[in-house]
């Protein structure tokens, strides 16, 4: 008899249909990626519209200089799309093209214009770029600008202009440089708080597939953990970001300690997470051997998961780290006395919450050689 149409089974989504949404949730997760770097970059984007219109202005208004594109461009070439190193990239923007001016300037008095000559003088303007001991930057400007001069500006007359137009661009960049905004400072801070909450997710989730035996949550888990790198890197560039502006901008100078202190954290949050990755690693060959983890010690990871998570927190809100001190000692002195006897994937799952616990304690203003001796020894 056929089962009335109220009771039929529902027919589940067919795998088109999977794809389809998981696609739309992808699209949906990268547009809003995409509006989230705009937004932490609109700043910048702006500093740099405004820095090659003051170039223009200063070389063209101020200085009469008919032609001064290379203003602006110097400007923008220098700010670049980032605040690290810009000092740095001022002076190799300014040495490559006078580099590359005075190369190409002798050269067109010499050798005129044409298409061999072209060729000639970038590889010159290059070799000379390179035994000065010029890093890319240099050699490639250089280079630039002796195609310019000897295309563009081949009138020995117009070569200094073109150097003063770098050296124009260049002060302005280094002047919009000083005038930097908050967010290079907080973002470390941020950078660190979402990694910790990454990184207590995956301590949550290694506990969960322990107790349930579940190996393929147990795989998910550390698929996850080696996928960290990302957010690993996004975190050590924020801090030398960070650091970048603290240095190079005199109105941000007041926050330099801070600044130090959250760039600090990178690495011992770095070991953390790695140290994560080998618990992962063993939950995973317990689950595939169906070797069992003492509860005890998936509480400990639990736990470990509770305190990273409120660090998180913690940094997130500007609060003080060492408040979470006396948590993670509590934890320390648990790994101690947990001992008993288990199977080398469960050894190892103990070592690492032992590991991760020192990392943290770092993370609470502690060294590393205090933090080790916060965690006592196991009790045999």
């Amino acid at each position: 008899m056929q089962q009335p149409a109220a009771d039929q089974p529902r027919p589940g989504p067919s795998r088109a249909g999977q794809l389809g949404a998981r696609a739309a949730r992808r699209g949906r997760s990268d547009l809003e990626a995409r509006l989230l770097r705009l937004r932490q970059r609109s700043f910048l984007i702006g500093q740099v519209a405004v820095a090659a219109a003051v170039a223009w202005f200063v070389a063209h208004d101020l200085l009469d200089h008919p032609q001064p594109f290379f203003a602006p461009v110097a400007a923008i070439v220098s700010l670049g799309i980032s605040y690290g190193q810009r000092l740095r990239r001022v002076v190799e923007v300014t040495v490559g093209v006078a580099v590359g001016v005075a190369v190409a300037d002798v050269f067109v008095r010499l050798a005129g214009t044409g298409v061999w000559q072209v060729a000639l003088v970038v590889a010159l303007s290059m070799t000379v770029a390179v035994l000065l001991d010029g890093g890319p930057l240099i050699a490639t400007q250089a280079a630039v600008q002796s195609v310019v001069v000897v295309t563009l500006l081949p009138l020995p007359s117009q070569g200094f202009s073109r150097w003063t137009d770098a050296v124009i661009g260049g002060a302005v960049a280094l002047v919009a440089a000083a005038v930097a905004p908050q967010s290079p400072l907080r973002r470390p801070r941020e950078e660190a708080a979402r990694v910790l909450d990454e990184l207590a997710a995956l301590l949550h989730d290694a506990a969960a597939a322990g107790r349930a035996g579940d190996v393929a949550r147990a795989e998910a888990t550390l698929a996850r953990a080696r996928a960290t790198d990302k957010a690993l890197d996004d975190l050590r560039a924020a801090a030398a970001e960070g650091l970048d502006v603290v240095r190079s901008s005199p109105f941000r100078r007041r926050h330099r300690a801070q600044v130090e202190g959250v760039a600090e954290l990178a690495q011992p949050v770095d070991r953390a997470v790695r140290n994560a990755r080998v618990l992962a690693r063993r939950v995973v060959a317990a689950t595939r051997y169906a070797e069992q983890i003492p509860t005890a010690y998936l509480d400990l990871v639990d736990d470990l998961g509770e305190v990273t998570g409120q660090l998180a927190d913690a940094l997130a809100q500007r609060r003080l780290t060492a408040d979470l001190r006396p948590e993670l000692e509590r934890l320390a002195q648990a790994t101690s006395t947990a001992g008993q006897s288990a199977p080398m994937s469960a050894t190892v799952v103990l070592a690492q919450v032992r590991s991760i616990v020192v990392d943290l304690l770092e993370l609470t203003g502690l060294d590393e050689g205090e933090a080790l001796a916060r965690v006592p020894r196991p009790e045999s």
